[in-house]
């Protein structure tokens, strides 16, 4: 790992850096606290806990035979390292030894890092939002011993305000309950978990869904879409990445200028914006507000790596490099912090962090990141200083219009208030010399910030993220033609396999973290690495990713699929301590992993020339038809893969030596374009055993022309005539692209 400056961990400066749940718990240690069971996991939120008086239990059978046993009810709270109120409900509840004191004495307390086990998170989520309406984290779950539901809340403040029940009253009235009135909490929970697993049961497939189902899907977008702003809905706004993906295809799919439009506007105001780190690179998780200004601070690999492949895609679209620097920004922010010395990709960083290195448990939302205009014009000198503060939309008083919690008082949170142009014209300054005082600003401003203590960093590895992560920085390596994004990828996907994939017994493992891989992998961990390993084939020509991608989807069939319904569970049959086996209906922050899996099959379907896995795709889809026609905004990444299906599909073949100068150009052209229904395959005439050649008899029959590159653009393999000719080639695509 990394050797980091001492102040992100306030550690002497020759102690290397380890990471700061390590320093965390030597320092609690040598201050003489006292460990509970979660001392013994891997998962740094589960280690955050460790020295709470409370006495946790993980996940697991020990801690559900001593509720029985004991005769208890179960409280399951479940969260993540760096969700802001789960620390908030840490500080006030269970850090505190008389309200741990009780809990030890009322029931058997179990944390969930939800990250490390979605399968967990999903069913008691499912069942919170049936009896609340709402969902969030921290979960907070009572359950009987036998594991189902029978109260749930989120955040629970520690005393009664407001007609809102504290922790300590709730839980003296459900073991009141308990003792009283069991038959009640027993009836309550098994009417609970009835619905729940009829929710859940196998539905009979209806027909394929039609285009209607995507004008649908848009329109309803159209009617959420905020025309100043950008974005979907109301604050709070989150960047959903698969709307982008359906509205980007809807727009080459139907000519709609709006459904693109849509998009790059809401892209640009997010980028501009507080959500996105100008300083350091990064989305932020999601804006509070409607402007994309103030930001939830946690950063978390899923939507970097999301963000960066839809920011390629507004690139193609539009050519503007204010698309492609962003994409950039990105990846040297992932580079530079979510990074393993070994190649994986950590998982998040904090939303808040340490205000004094004199006292590292005094935290606060947004502490790394805020500014006053004082320390700005101080660091930085008059001149500099207010040319960076007027671009940046820096004021005297703090630029946080609505503080309800008085978090940044006198602070700002940084944006582009102003145009490169514009802040020339206010200082008449010319535009070249405006961009390199604000270039040696933004490094000055960096590194005064590398000083303070830098946000807890969750550095567990997890599949599925970094599948996002590795079809990223390939597409990246595609489009802007850097090889250091290549080679970024495919380190990644040599981790993932050298240390979480069991070839022999062909098993995906989850979570790696602190040199020990755990954790059975889920739908998502297998659709999201298999899809990932399918872009770095496109991007690569290295036929041992596409030949990984199918094992890997044969795996997920076998372990996932359900012939009676015609789609694939989110966890393998027979799986211990889950009350319910379930499927997502929802592309929210992350796609489903059906979703997933669907675009990988139609993918892999035309790559390798198998009709089962279109079939099976059609089954897929065919389950989600009821839904995608009743509510198709709940599944734009669904209906992405609907637009892919009800097209001719188009293989763009490239014949020709993988790393040779010809090749790498018909390929620059190629990726000049916005064409998302389509698949590339490499034909080598040296090297025709490859596992492609193998699979799809065509291309063993598509040579280079004199000694040269040669594109073949087909349609359903239906060949246009080959060229190798670069002009005539980039026609091709002019046409094939729609656009």
């Amino acid at each position: 790992m990394k050797t980091k400056t001492a102040s992100r961990f306030n550690l002497d400066k020759n102690d290397l850096y380890e990471g700061d749940i390590k320093a965390f718990i030597k320092r609690m240690k040598e201050e003489g606290h006292k460990p509970n069971r979660l001392i013994n996991e891997k998962s740094p939120y589960l280690l955050q806990h460790a020295f709470n008086p409370v006495n946790w239990y993980p996940w697991g059978d020990e801690a559900f035979d001593k509720a029985k046993e004991e005769d208890k009810f179960i409280f399951l709270s479940i969260g993540y390292s760096t969700c802001y109120w789960c620390h908030v409900m840490e500080r006030e509840i269970f850090e505190v030894p008389e309200i741990a004191e009780i809990m030890n004495k009322l029931f058997i307390s179990v944390k969930v890092d939800r990250e490390e086990r979605p399968d967990v998170d999903r069913i008691y989520m499912q069942a919170l939002q049936m009896m609340t309406g709402s969902g969030g984290w921290p979960m907070s779950i009572f359950m009987t011993n036998d594991l189902k539901p029978f109260w749930g809340g989120t955040y629970i403040p520690p005393e009664t305000k407001y007609g809102r029940p504290g922790f300590v009253d709730l839980i003296k009235q459900l073991d009141e309950l308990w003792r009283t009135k069991r038959n009640e909490i027993y009836k309550n929970a098994e009417n609970l978990y009835s619905v729940l697993s009829e929710h859940q049961a196998s539905a009979v497939p209806s027909s394929m869904p039609d285009g209607e189902v995507l004008d649908s899907g848009y329109k309803i977008f159209e009617r959420m879409y905020d025309d100043e702003y950008g974005g979907f809905g109301e604050a709070p706004k989150f960047p959903r990445v698969s709307v982008f993906n359906f509205l980007f295809r809807y727009a080459v799919r139907t000519g709609n200028e709006k459904a693109k439009e849509m998009v790059l506007r809401t892209l640009r105001k997010m980028a501009a914006g507080g959500i996105f780190d100008q300083i350091g690179g990064g989305f932020h998780r999601y804006s509070t507000d409607a402007r994309w200004h103030v930001p939830h601070f946690e950063k978390m690999l899923y939507d970097q790596g999301q963000l960066v492949s839809t920011y390629l895609d507004a690139y193609q679209l539009t050519g503007d490099e204010y698309f492609s620097n962003n994409v950039r920004d990105v990846l040297n922010y992932v580079s530079n912090n979510l990074t393993d010395e070994n190649g994986g990709f950590y998982s998040a960083e904090d939303a808040e962090s340490a205000t004094s290195a004199d006292n590292l448990d005094i935290k606060a939302e947004g502490a790394f990141y805020i500014w006053s205009k004082s320390e700005l014009m101080e660091l930085l000198g008059e001149e500099a200083g207010n040319i960076f503060v007027y671009y940046y939309g820096v004021e005297s008083s703090g630029n946080v219009l609505e503080d309800p919690h008085n978090y940044f008082p006198g602070n700002n949170v940084l944006y582009l208030a102003h145009t490169i142009k514009e802040t020339a014209t206010k200082f008449d300054i010319p535009v070249n010399e405006v961009k390199k005082m604000l270039r040696d600003a933004r490094t000055a401003v960096y590194d005064q910030r590398e000083k303070r203590i830098n946000p807890h960093l969750d550095d567990k590895i997890l599949v599925s993220w970094n599948g996002y992560m590795i079809s990223a920085y390939s597409r990246a390596y595609q489009i802007l033609h850097d090889d250091s994004y290549l080679l970024a990828a495919e380190r990644a996907a040599i981790f993932i396999k050298t240390n979480l994939y069991n070839a022999k017994d062909r098993s995906l493992l989850r979570r790696f973290r602190d040199g020990e891989a755990g954790i059975e992998a889920n739908l998502s961990d297998y659709a999201l690495l298999a899809g990932s390993m399918i872009d770095l084939y496109e991007a690569s020509f290295n036929a041992d990713w596409i030949e990984w991608a199918d094992e890997l989807t044969d795996l997920m069939i076998e372990k996932f699929y359900d012939e009676k319904s015609g789609a694939f569970y989110d966890t393998p049959e027979g799986s211990v301590n889950l009350i319910v086996r379930m499927r997502d209906d929802y592309d929210g922050a992350e796609p489903t992993g059906n979703s997933i899996a669907v675009m990988n099959l139609l993918r892999l379907s035309q790559i390798l020339d198998k009709e089962k896995y279109r079939e099976i795709a059609d089954k897929t889809v065919s389950y989600y038809s009821d839904i995608l026609k009743k509510s198709p905004h709940a599944l734009p990444q669904m209906l992405a893969a609907v637009d892919f299906s009800l097209v001719k599909p188009k293989q763009i073949i490239i014949a020709g030596k993988a790393n040779s100068e010809d090749t790498k150009m018909m390929l620059n052209s190629l990726h000049e374009f916005y064409i998302p229904n389509k698949v590339i395959i490499h034909s080598d005439s040296e090297d025709d055993s490859n596992y492609v050649s193998k699979n799809l008899e065509i291309v063993k029959y598509m040579k280079m022309i004199d000694g040269k590159a040669t594109a073949y653009v087909c349609e359903n393999y239906a060949c246009k005539l080959p060229t190798n000719d670069l002009e005539v080639f980039i026609s091709l695509l002019d046409e094939t692209s729609n656009l």
